[in-house]
């Protein structure tokens, strides 16, 4: 257990710097306007997801999934790890769950993200 905290950790680290890194290049790159950092972490992180995923099934690196998907890519974005889940239901036949998860994902989150800012601002 103790050990794959570390994992989780070490690529937690790596991860959030990749993000940071990324999302500096890309506003350097591009410019503010658009979240294209945001999309650009989100697509490559669900895709790398889907690589991990089948590569370490297959060879049997899951004791890397620690530092891969939970550390470097949950580091990176959360979005690969909701993308899994959600293609995970839909792949065992639970579209409705599938569905469910992804409304509710987006509806509470922004549902959070709008009560948080009006009680921060309220008491600010």
């Amino acid at each position: 257990m103790f050990l794959n905290l570390i994992q989780v950790a070490l690529g937690g680290a790596i991860g959030a710097s990749m993000r940071y890194l990324t999302n500096v290049g890309v506003m350097r790159w591009i410019g503010p306007g658009f979240p294209y950092a945001t999309l650009i972490v989100n697509v490559v992180g669900s895709f790398l997801m889907g690589v991990i995923v089948v590569v370490l099934s297959r060879k049997g690196g899951t004791q890397y999934a620690p530092f891969l998907m939970t550390g470097i890519l949950g580091g990176f974005t959360t979005f690969s790890a909701f993308s899994l889940d959600t293609l995970t239901l839909w792949e065992r036949g639970d579209h409705v769950t599938a569905a469910v998860y992804v409304g509710l994902s987006v509806v509470l989150s922004l549902a959070a993200i709008v009560a948080g800012l009006a009680i921060a601002r309220a008491l600010a």
